[in-house]
């Protein structure tokens, strides 16, 4: 059965951790709606390319220009079976959101499926959702992940972690199993 899936995003959100989710979730027949706060459907975004090439943490270029495809103003959580967040900057921008952040909650009191991955888990902690869950994300932001209460999961770049409605993970290293543990949550059927 197909999912309706809400993606947060904004500029320079991390290229792979948005296109990568979007096309697969749509090739496996979810509907999913990308928004970005103050901007409607058909305004482009920003991406970012976060690579690690032996510096103490990933470098940044510019990446694809991103179609939104869904009004800001016009989202209502309430139609939603499920919640994605990419990572990159974005997440450090969307936090200061407050409409934002009244989402976040409404997704997780409702338990829907909420995916994040890398810097993602900065929404999650300042929506105050994680609290007593164990959480991955990109190293950089155990801090914060440990602050909003919950457990701070290393793993291994490509894996995923799973604990109730919540699937994180640490980077785009990780899209094989954090993808495949969100569409077990989502209770997609793939058939070969």
């Amino acid at each position: 059965m197909s999912k309706r899936i809400l993606i947060i995003a904004g500029d320079f959100v991390e290229d792979y951790e948005l296109m990568v989710p979007f096309q697969a979730l749509g090739a496996v027949g979810h509907k999913v709606d990308v928004v970005a706060p103050d901007k409607r459907a058909g305004d482009a975004i920003r991406t970012a390319i976060h690579d690690f090439e032996g510096d103490q943490t990933y470098t940044e270029k510019r990446g694809h220009n991103f179609t939104l495809n869904t009004d800001f103003a016009s989202v209502d959580p309430a139609q939603y079976d499920a919640l994605l967040v990419p990572g990159g900057r974005a997440p450090e921008y969307l936090r200061l959101n407050d409409k934002v952040i009244g989402w976040v909650r409404q997704f997780a009191e409702a338990k829907k499926p909420i995916a994040a991955v890398c810097h993602g888990a900065q929404l999650l902690a300042a929506a105050g959702v994680i609290e007593g869950r164990r959480i991955s994300a990109y190293p950089a932001c155990a801090p914060e992940v440990k602050l909003a209460g919950a457990e701070y999961v290393a793993l291994d770049w490509p894996d995923a972690i799973t604990d109730e409605n919540f699937v994180t993970a640490p980077a785009w290293t990780s899209h094989v199993n954090w993808i495949a543990q969100f569409l077990a949550l989502l209770g997609t059927r793939i058939a070969h």
